[in-house]
């Protein structure tokens, strides 16, 4: 009876055992999934793109402001040959009421707007623009116009050469031309934007579809718009090629749409600057400073 109670209590012991090993074997065989997202070096931003880059901040920023110092000197736009102040498209003036005071007043299409304090009359001095926004800050229209000329040039050698590379290199057709994957997405990247769902993984190292249309629209529309409109308003040029004030439909016209495009490109640097501090500031500078950007992957993707 002992020797029964023994080998039964053997035979439990092995099957205890084996179901112990088995339990084991089960957790060695399962791997362990990391949480940590998998980190990538992806070099993103070629040298001639980065050296491209960073030349337009100055010039864009001294263009910018060295014309709203020109524009100071006029501050209304009109449309045609001839500049009609009963017929302004946009004005900025000082008016003085009844009592003294002077306020600054922006019409806009027949709109009055009181932007004292920024446009019409600020820090105590009658002008279009302020101080702070020209280049120089002082009223002197000669000196912008020279500031103005200079950097133009600098700004359209620079994009021809851009230009040149982003085809010969193929960065035009790989990289900012839309495919048809991208125009079907553009309403997911539209609500992304809206919401600040930016890209991650594999979709981070690519442009998606409205950053795209927008680098393309400010290198083949906006740039050589106020490129041409800016010769056309230069009476050298308007002797040599009268027929682009023609195209543009007067000189006042060609003036209104060069202030067009310049509001354009502000408004295109506002929401890039914006994105890079969105996306990621350190990382993005990091990215147009050496090339390379880091892109980081869920775990288990």
């Amino acid at each position: 009876m002992t020797l029964l109670i023994q080998s039964e209590e053997a035979v439990s012991q092995k099957a205890d055992q084996r179901s112990m090993a088995s339990e084991t074997l089960s957790t060695v065989s399962t791997p362990m999934v990391s949480s940590s997202p998998v980190i990538e070096r992806v070099y993103r931003h070629r040298l001639p793109v980065r050296i491209s880059h960073w030349l337009n901040v100055p010039f864009l920023i001294i263009l910018i402001m060295s014309g709203l110092q020109i524009f100071n000197a006029h501050p209304a736009l009109y449309w045609g040959d001839r500049s009609d102040r009963d017929q302004a498209l946009l004005s900025i003036k000082p008016v003085q009421s009844e009592g003294g005071e002077v306020k600054g007043i922006t019409t806009i299409l027949g709109h009055q707007f009181d932007t004292t304090g920024v446009l019409g009359y600020s820090d105590g001095m009658r002008r279009g623009f302020p101080a702070w926004a020209t280049i120089p800050s002082a009223k002197w229209l000669a000196m912008g116009r020279q500031w103005h000329l200079f950097f133009a040039w600098l700004f359209v050698i620079n994009g021809l050469i851009f230009t040149a590379y982003a085809f010969a290199s193929r960065h035009v057709t790989r990289d900012l031309a839309p495919t048809g994957k991208d125009w079907r997405s553009i309403g997911k990247s539209l609500r992304d934007h809206l919401i600040l769902r930016h890209p991650a993984g594999e979709e981070a190292k690519r442009y998606n579809v409205l950053q795209k249309l927008a680098y393309a629209s400010i290198l083949f529309i906006v740039a050589p718009l106020i490129v041409f409109t800016g010769l056309a308003m230069s009476p050298t040029i308007d002797t040599v090629s009268p027929w682009l004030l023609t195209i543009l439909g007067g000189r006042q016209a060609a003036r209104t749409i060069h202030f067009l495009a310049c509001f354009s490109f502000v408004g295109f640097i506002i929401a890039h600057i914006l994105q890079v501090v969105l996306t990621g500031f350190f990382n993005n500078i990091r990215s147009m400073m050496t090339g390379w950007s880091i892109v980081k992957h869920e775990a288990g993707c």
